[in-house]
This record gives structure tokens, C-alpha cells and sequence, in this order.
């Protein structure tokens, strides 16, 4: 399937750079952000910060090293492997003392007393999956018999499973990855219309059939019926937002972090952010998200086989369709969908399977001409 080996490229550090400033950007947010809840719940200002750099940044640089060392084609050959891991880990959710519900979903899992979301795992492991299924089926993904039903039953599995726990946010970025590496790999438009349409009424029945869900829904229509209940997050963060004005109130100097705003720490992160450091910066990150997504967008169009390529699509809708779900909720546009922000919020495994995704693109930057 691939060619032989003619010479490696250098990593695209450019690309690698941007990643750099975005997690620097998110240890100096998280340090601010997290500093009022971590003192109010374990004592110590500085407890998620510690958590973050020990759990997800340390192991996240070994990944990524290994990662960007080995060539990204030799996973080709393990992708049933692969698929078969991402069904166990998903499934690890429903293991009696195992499995955590957290927030009303069964999304978490502790081992050793160590608490991580499968998912994340997941992610990373589908993109390999799914990118070495299209390659390897070529152009027979224009035909629905051979080509994308097949595809759409080895997709079935995952996305079940994460309605089940349920997992909205999750199963919105599963669903954008699968329909924009179906259309990379050159799908029909009929056909990829009629999986857009099953999984948009796919997402519609979960909504409907979660009073939460559509109080949800409801409230970021009109995120001012009910402002003590379930609007408060979103009004809240649109205070935050709101209050940073153009330059903002200055690192550290948040007032909603003090226990008005939830989870300011995690999916609420960017509201603090934008509330301290004010319109320029906020809108300065937001283009660094977008120069990520463009440079990522080069290096799979300079890619020279169909798995790179789709590899590194696969990522970037990751990256790109989580941060707009996250960002969206903090300013409105978007419901809440209780998604972190990618390399900024807490969470020790994101950060750490994130960062292997960094390495996996680097690898696919070194080949790309080979």
C-alpha cells in the first residue's frame, strides 16, 4: 500500500510550535483558574495545577515523543487491534466497580484510584482505526454497498456505545470525525447527506429523550427564563466574558472564579480567561486555534498516502470540533455540552492522549514525502 521509503522530511515545527504555546497558554490559564476551587476543596491553590502538569503534561511529553519517533504506518497493520481497544475501553464504563457516573453519565472509570474517561483514549485510537479502514478500502467507499455501509457498521459500535452512557459531546466530535473523513476519502454527497441526516436525528432523540437535555437546549435559546436554575452556568459565563471588556480585569483577577462560575477549572476555563485577560487576548487564542487547524489542513494536504492524510484530518476535526463546542457554550452561540477545552482545561488523560495526538501528526510531518 505505501511506497518505499525515499527520504524523511523535518517535523512540521511550525505546527509543533503553535501546540507548545497553546499548552503554555493553557498551564498559566489553568494556574489562575483553578486556584479558588483547589484551595476551597483539597487546600492547596495549586492542586490541579500540580495534578495537570503530573498527569497529563509529564506523561503527555513521553507520549508524544514516542509517538513522533515511530513511523505512523506501522499502525496500519494493527487497526483490528486497535478497534478492538477502543470497544473494550468504551465498554470498561459498564464494569461493576469499575464504571463511575459522574453528572449523570456513566462516562468514567477508576483504577487503582485513578479516575480517567475512556473516550479520550478512544479518540485517538478510532482516527488510527478509521484512517486504515478507508485507506484500505480505496475508492470502494464511493460505492454505499461495499464501500460505506461496511464503514458505517464498524462505526456503529463506538457511537452506541457512547449514546448509552450517554456522552452528547463525545458522540458530536465521534460524528464530525467520521463524516469528515468519510468526505476526505472521497464518499458520495448523497451518501454522506444520509449519515449527516441519521446522525443529526440520532442527536435530536438523545436530546428529547433527557428532560435535562432540553432544559439545556431551552436555556441557551433563552438563557434569561431561569437564571438561579439551569441558566446559571451560561449566565454566568457570559458575565465573565462580558466583563473582561476589551483588555480585561488582569491575570489572576477573576470574580467569577470564586465559586459563581462552575467548573472553572474544566468546561468553564475559557470564560475565566477571556474574563481576565479581555477581548484582544481571547480573540487572539481563538486564532491560534484557527492557525493550528490551518497548518494542520497543509500538512494533510502534503501528505502522499490516503492514511496520513486521513490521519491528520481525523485529529484536527477532533481539535477543531471540541474547542468550538467549548468556546461556543462560554459565549452563547452553542449549548452547553460539558466538553473541556483541549490542552487547557483540566484533565490529566485529555492533556496526556491529546499530546500524542501531537506526536502522531509530527510523525505524519516527518513522512509526508516519503
Amino acid at each position: 500500500m505505501f511506497k518505499q521509503r525515499v527520504r524523511q522530511s523535518r517535523a512540521d515545527y511550525i505546527l509543533l510550535g503553535q501546540f507548545i504555546l497553546l499548552i503554555v497558554v493553557g498551564i498559566i490559564t489553568l494556574t489562575s483558574a483553578g486556584s479558588v476551587v483547589g484551595f476551597t476543596k483539597f487546600g492547596d491553590n495549586y492542586f490541579f495545577i500540580k495534578r495537570q502538569l503530573v498527569f497529563g503534561v509529564l506523561p503527555g511529553v513521553i507520549a508524544f515523543l514516542v509517538l513522533s519517533k515511530i513511523d505512523y504506518r506501522m499502525w496500519y497493520k494493527y487497526m483490528w487491534y486497535i478497534y478492538a481497544a477502543c470497544i473494550g475501553l468504551l465498554l470498561l464504563v459498564f464494569v461493576p466497580g469499575v464504571g463511575l457516573t459522574i453528572n449523570g453519565a456513566r462516562s468514567w472509570i477508576s483504577i487503582f484510584g485513578y479516575t480517567l474517561q475512556p473516550a479520550e483514549l478512544a479518540k485517538l485510537g478510532f482516527v488510527l482505526f478509521f484512517a486504515a479502514y478507508l485507506a484500505a478500502i480505496d475508492k470502494h467507499v464511493m460505492n454505499l454497498k461495499s464501500g460505506l455501509l461496511p464503514a458505517f457498521l464498524f462505526t456503529l459500535g463506538p457511537v452506541l456505545l457512547l449514546v448509552i452512557q450517554p456522552d452528547t459531546g463525545t458522540l458530536a466530535i465521534f460524528l464530525a470525525m467520521i463524516f469528515t473523513m468519510l468526505w476526505v476519502a472521497g464518499a458520495r454527497y448523497a451518501h454522506l447527506g444520509m449519515l449527516a441526516g441519521v446522525g443529526a436525528a440520532g442527536l435530536a432523540l438523545m436530546i428529547l429523550n433527557a428532560p435535562y437535555r432540553v432544559a439545556r437546549f431551552m436555556t441557551f435559546l433563552h438563557p434569561e427564563l431561569d437564571p438561579l436554575g439551569i441558566g446559571y452556568h451560561i449566565n454566568q459565563a457570559l458575565l465573565a466574558v462580558g466583563s473582561g471588556g476589551l483588555f480585561g480585569q488582569g491575570f489572576g483577577q477573576s470574580r467569577q472564579k470564586f465559586q459563581y462560575l462552575p467548573e472553572v477549572h474544566s468546561d468553564s476555563i475559557f470564560a475565566v480567561f477571556a474574563e481576565e485577560m479581555g477581548f484582544f487576548f481571547a480573540a487572539a487564542f481563538v486564532l491560534l486555534l484557527v492557525f493550528i487547524v490551518l497548518r494542520c489542513l497543509r500538512l494533510a494536504k502534503q501528505s502522499t498516502d490516503n492514511f496520513g492524510r486521513l490521519i491528520v484530518v481525523g485529529i484536527t476535526t477532533w481539535f477543531f470540533i471540541q474547542s468550538f463546542l467549548n468556546i461556543g457554550a462560554m459565549i452563547g452561540i452553542l449549548p452547553i455540552t460539558g466538553v473541556p477545552l483541549p490542552f487547557v482545561s483540566h484533565g490529566g488523560t485529555a492533556l496526556m492522549i491529546s499530546m500524542a495526538a501531537v506526536g502522531l501528526l509530527t510523525s505524519v510531518s516527518k513522512h509526508r514525502n516519503t
